[in-house]
């Protein structure tokens, strides 16, 4: 029996369908893209009959081997697939990471590396044989430059077929410009968008809370930021002397523009315009790395519930490293890492001992912003990060899956204050919460102003009403931890629901302090002249 889709799914596949089986869909991470794609090929074939074979391109192995695990579940959990095959497994080829199945199967997923060669002339080759094709480009957006376009080689040519071929892409994030117009002249227009924020409001994916950590620079750093961005300064000065119209351009636009510059006859102006390039990287690259990152990463995952995944991401493999080698000491066997340095088999073992549970904190780089699947994740740290915003949305995306068991997402954002950083890590949280936190190195404590001011007002009523010193330092534990969750600002049905079911009484004390802060924080809102 066919699964029980989403409402935006239902009517995702009707467009898809009146578009004549073509067209792209973006959609948040974890929402239902891969299981909205096997469903359109699989309703796909019983309107028009057996024969239909599906071309699955992907980025990435660790996404193949996903698709394929996910495919076979579906396929053996569907009813008419069971009664064709009389219990034969499934008829899937795969082809990259080390896979080099027959073209042949009637499921063939590629990795995109792997398809840029032979894709596109078996495709041609099945539909002049009578054969329809179903392609389904997963992460579309990544396939619309370079060598990554010959997989769709085949287009000039099917218009005698063009009955016969059906396509779908999917993504987080489609393009727009020159990128988004050949992807829509090869997989079909845009014909559906689900945002996260949608998503979330329509419970498709957890709920979740963002957390801004602005963090400081330590004194030399700071320095030499301050030196950096003084030397840019003088050279953009000089910059716009000559080339005005510099003025109006965006980051994107600037850049493009300054390595024009950097590679034209005139001597000067291509220095310069390296110069401030250069400077500008290595401004970013001090505020990336700068030293604060790790001890606040460390900081929070003590105060993190011992039982919640953790998803660490990172920009660089050395930054990875290092903090890896202070959390594995501190949980021994408890954190894994994973980048381009570790080798493909070690990523796979380190990915599947996460999945298992055998390990609770994964350290990683840009490696995993697509292709982990890992539902049970619910927190995500982000050490450090680049401005683009598909890269958010997707790191976003890993943790926000649905999972019986989870409660709730968090996402925390590291951002160096008064630096050229984005101190929000996506604009706007609909139903979801953003709060703002600050990191205090000297002592690593976290603070928020209306958290502590209602934690102050809880230990000056408990001294007042005379608890004991036991019970005090059980409360700043509790208001320890609490510092950098939400779960003060829970409804108190919510949080009494939450203490009837544990058993540890530091749990329960813990609950009962977040319920007593609760009623300060309400109190604040009735009578804030009570703060002045």
């Amino acid at each position: 029996m066919e699964k029980e889709l989403y409402r935006w799914q239902e009517e995702c596949l009707k467009r898809w369908t009146a578009a004549g089986g073509r067209g792209m869909v973006q959609a948040a991470t974890g929402s239902g893209k891969t299981h909205l794609a096997l469903t359109a090929a699989s309703r796909l074939e019983k309107e028009t009959g057996s024969g239909l074979r599906v071309k699955i391109v992907v980025p990435t192995g660790a996404l193949m081997r996903q698709w394929n695990q996910t495919l076979r579940e579906f396929l053996s959990g569907s009813g008419a697939q069971k009664a064709s095959t009389l219990g034969q497994k499934p008829d899937i080829g795969l082809k990259g990471g080390g896979q080099k199945s027959s073209p042949d199967h009637k499921y063939m997923i590629y990795v995109i590396n792997s398809a840029r060669y032979e894709l596109a002339r078996q495709i041609l080759t099945e539909l002049k044989r009578g054969e329809r094709i179903l392609l389904i480009a997963d992460e579309c957006h990544r396939y619309e430059s370079g060598q990554n376009r010959l997989i769709f080689e085949f287009m000039p040519y099917i218009e005698p077929y063009a009955d016969r071929f059906f396509s779908l892409g999917l993504s987080a994030t489609l393009p727009g410009g020159e990128a988004g117009r050949f992807l829509s002249s090869v997989l079909g227009s845009r014909i559906y968008s689900y945002g996260i924020a949608k998503a979330a409001a329509l419970h498709t994916v957890s709920k979740y809370d963002i957390y801004h950590i602005g963090l400081s620079f330590r004194r030399e750093e700071r320095e030499e930021y301050e030196e950096l961005t003084d030397r840019m300064t003088i050279a953009y000065g000089k910059l716009l002397k000559a080339f005005s119209y510099l003025r109006g351009l965006n980051q994107k636009e600037l850049f493009e523009m300054l390595r024009s510059l950097a590679a034209g006859r005139d001597r000067k102006v291509a220095e310069l315009a390296a110069l401030y390039m250069g400077l500008a990287y290595k401004r970013k690259r001090l505020v990336c790395q700068a030293g604060t990152r790790i001890c606040c990463a460390c900081d929070l995952i003590k105060r993190l519930p011992p039982g919640e995944k953790v998803i660490i991401f990172g920009e660089s493999v050395r930054q990875a490293q290092e903090l890896y080698a202070l959390l594995d000491r501190r949980y021994v066997g408890r954190a894994g890492q994973y980048h381009s340095r570790m080798g493909n088999q070690a990523n796979r073992n380190t990915l599947e001992r996460f999945r298992s549970g055998d390990i609770r904190i994964l350290i990683a780089c840009r490696a995993l912003d697509e292709g982990l699947d890992v539902p049970d994740a619910s927190v995500g740290i982000i050490l450090s990060s680049t401005s683009t915003q598909r890269q958010r949305i997707q790191r976003l995306g890993r943790i926000i899956r649905k999972n019986e068991e989870k409660d709730k997402a968090s996402l925390y954002y590291l951002h160096v204050q008064e630096t050229s950083e984005d101190a929000c890590y996506l604009p706007g949280g609909g139903e979801n919460r953003i709060l703002e936190l600050e990191y205090l190195p000297q002592t690593g404590e976290f603070y928020n102003e209306s958290y502590e001011r209602a934690a102050a007002g809880l230990l000056e009523e408990m001294r007042f009403s005379g608890a004991d010193e036991d019970k005090i330092r059980e409360a700043q534990r509790c208001l320890r931890l609490g510092s950098v969750r939400a779960d003060w600002m829970a409804q108190t049905d919510d949080i009494e629901e939450k203490i009837k079911g544990l058993e540890r009484v530091k749990d329960r004390n813990y609950w009962v302090c977040m319920k007593r802060l609760r009623r300060f924080a309400e109190d604040e809102t009735s009578h804030p002249e009570r703060n002045k």
